[in-house]
Order: structure tokens, then sequence, then C-alpha cells
């Protein structure tokens, strides 16, 4: 009988052909928390009264979200998983490595094929490299952690097709805000989304993670793509383990089938206060701008840095403007670094600060004041996300973002056409 991907792969992890709905006991590939989160792993693992973990090189924790510590309580809780990293000699990505989306695939704890689990909603990135992964509670990673199991309802699936040729200064993420806008932030709930069309297959493997990282945003248990060749070169290059890439069948049965032409497709912006209130970049001309910020699991890799300073250089950020920019990863901010784009954001008038979290949480490193406003590459704008319920966030790609900050309101990108081409 055919399978989609998420049946096959739970099918590969339980030693059993399973369907859409049956509950599955699996084995997990890789799990992990980060500092939001890993305080409670620690203490529900500590009452199971066990002496050891499964398989220390299955977990790992990581400090991004609150990094380096902006108060004595988060210093108290990273301290708290240093100890308990030395004490299983468990792996453990300190302030400033990066954020953990960009840490676990680029230090090859993950292959395709793979099943993986995450203290982080945003586990769902990993789908673009052809891993079923998904976010779950703390006490979910703490029985991981014990025994290298965990169960699961197999999700039906949604199949997304999208066509096209990007247009100039158009991106995935507005590819993925355009989906969010159709199907709604609740329109895929535990769903798996499988990606498709020539549009995916030309994105680069930084691109389609900026749509697997936000599947979650309509409500998806996973957004997954095939594994093709740019996808296997990626993977060979990070991981020493062999990938397993899973394909769905012929004649795999879809709850639903959805088809875009992204052809003609504007920039988009998600308006406060949801990720599905989207509009054409267009239609909001005149709204003013406070803060930008560029980074996050979403769009916090090279491709987008790369893609802000083309419109930066020899640009300066509007002085009423303040233009956070945070790389994913220290590697990235390295890179970033040689190929001069760091001197291009500061130069233009940025702050570039380390690698995490915090303007997109809301923890420190720009929280906004009452009544500002916040265009950010980020994945979520509900009320308090960027640290206060009375701001107010858009949500766009890094270029468009990047032409906000120049103009001091929202901008067309493609106002910046020859650069980007």
């Amino acid at each position: 009988m055919a399978s989609t991907i998420a049946e096959k792969i739970l099918s590969n992890h339980c030693g059993k052909d399973v369907r859409a709905l049956d509950i599955a006991v699996c084995d997990v590939d890789f799990c992990f928390g980060q500092d939001g989160t890993s305080s409670i792993v620690i203490d529900s693992f500590r009452k199971l009264g066990l002496g050891k973990v499964f398989d220390k090189n299955k977990f790992c924790m990581v400090i991004d979200h609150s990094a380096p510590s902006p108060n004595i309580g988060v210093s108290e809780i990273h301290k708290k998983m240093r100890i308990f990293a030395k004490e299983f000699d468990l792996g453990l990505y300190d302030s400033g490595c990066g954020v953990c989306h960009q840490i676990v695939p680029q230090y090859g704890h993950v292959t395709c094929g793979d099943l993986v689990l995450g203290a982080d909603s945003h586990t769902c990135t990993y789908g673009a490299i052809n891993v079923f992964s998904t976010g779950v509670g703390s006490t979910d990673i703490a029985i991981t952690l014990a025994s290298g199991k965990n169960w699961f309802k197999v999700p039906e699936t949604i199949k997304v097709i999208v066509n096209g040729k990007l247009p100039v200064g158009v991106y995935s993420k507005d590819i993925i805000l355009h989906i969010a806008k159709d199907i709604g932030s609740n329109g895929a709930t535990y769903k798996s989304v499988e990606f498709y069309g020539e549009a995916i297959s030309d994105l680069s493997v930084d691109a389609r993670l900026t749509i697997s990282n936000m599947a979650v945003e309509i409500g998806a248990k996973i957004g997954i793509m095939e594994a093709d060749n740019k996808v296997l070169k990626w993977v060979a290059g990070k991981s020493k383990r062999a990938p397993k890439p899973v394909q769905a069948d012929i004649g795999a049965r879809y709850v639903a089938v959805k088809e875009y032409d992204i052809s003609k497709l504007s920039p988009q912006i998600a308006k406060p206060h949801a990720v599905d209130n989207v509009s054409d970049v267009g239609e909001l001309a005149q709204q003013r701008i406070d803060q930008a910020f560029l980074g996050t699991c979403t769009n916090g890799r090279l491709e987008d840095l790369e893609i802000a300073a083309k419109i930066l250089k020899r640009n300066k950020v509007n002085p009423e403007v303040k233009f956070i920019i945070a790389p994913a990863s220290r590697e990235i901010f390295l890179e970033a670094s040689k190929k001069g784009l760091i001197d291009i954001f500061i130069e233009a008038g940025c702050v570039v600060v380390g690698p995490g979290c915090g303007p997109c949480v809301g923890t420190h490193n720009g929280i906004l004041a009452d009544g500002e406003v916040a265009i950010s590459t980020a994945n979520r704008n509900f009320k308090g996300r960027m640290g206060n319920p009375n701001s107010f966030i858009y949500l766009a790609s890094p270029a468009t973002v990047a032409a906000s900050a120049i103009k001091g309101s929202i901008a067309d990108p493609r106002e910046y056409k020859k650069r980007l081409a």
C-alpha cells in the first residue's frame, strides 16, 4: 500500500507498517533542548531516578534563547545545564554558538530519513533536509533521553505544490507567508505537509529551511521535502552518517492537495498580530517602523545576510530606525565577516549582536517600547513575541526588512532590483 513520507519514516522507526492516525512507538535518532526548555528536561529526567542516559550521542542542549544571560535567574538555568551536561557527558552548545535549529543540522546531528524531537516548536525546520522533525514538550524529551523512544500519532498529510519562477526581490519567506495566508494558522494542525514543485526545487537548502521552519505556523506537525541532489550534497558536507532519503509513493493518500503559482508573487508581509494576516508589500507602503531585525532560525543564515548586504551596501539605516542583526551561528558570523558583510552592516548603521534568539523571542537585545513597530525576519508576530505586548510586529523577508530599515517605513525591495538580480 502506498505511503507518504511521514508514514514511511515512522514505519521505519517502529519496525512495522503504520498509517495515518495509527499510534506508533518509535526509536528516535536525535533529541535536544534549549535554555528555555532544558531546565524541565533535566528535572523530569532526574525524577526517573536513572543513573545514565540512553545514548549520550543522541542528545544535546543549546544555550540560545537568552544568550548571553540577561539576568540572574537565567544564569542559574545556564549553570544547571552545564552541570547536567558535565555529569552525563552530554553535548552542550554554550552562549555564542548559535540558534539550536542552525546548530543541530550544521553540526551533522541529523540526516535524511531521521526521526528527531526537540523541545522547541520550530524543530520542524529540518524537514527541508528530509527529516521527520517535530517539537515536543520537555517531559517528552526527558523520556526520550532515558529510553531512546517516544510515541507518535501518525499524521495525515497535505501535499503542497509550488510552481513558477520567483521574481527578483521575492524569496522563500514570501512563499511561506503566501501559503500561510491561504491555509491559515490552524489549517494544517497536526498534519504533515509535503512540499513539492519547480519553485521548491530551484531554492537553495538555506531557503528551503525557511519554509520548513514555518510549517508549524500553519499548525503542521512537520513540513518535509524530498532529498534531491542539493540536499544530499548539503548533508554530506555536515554529517558523517549515511543519509537514508525517503520519498512518498505514487498513489500515497493525501487529505488535501494545494497548488500555487508564484511566478507573479510580490513581497509578502504578515501584519500584527497573526502570521496568516498577510498582505502584499504595496498595501503597507506608508507604515512607519521603529526597529528592524534580521536573524532567527527562520532567516539568520548566510544567504539571508548576503541578501540584506546587497541592499545595505553604500546605504544608511534611517536615523529613526534601530536595525539589529543576529547571525544564526558562530560559523555564519565568521563567514559573513570574511565576506565583508559585517563591515557593510556596521557602516550602514546596524547593530550586530552575537548569535542567538534574544530579539526574536523577546528576552533581550532589542525589546520594543510601548507602541513601537518592528519589521522582522522571524516566524511569529503575536502580541508580546518580541518582549512587549503593547508593540506591533510585521514579518517579512531579509530583503524587505533591509529595504524598510533604510526608508524608515515598510518598503518594497524590488526598488533594488539591479542589486538583487
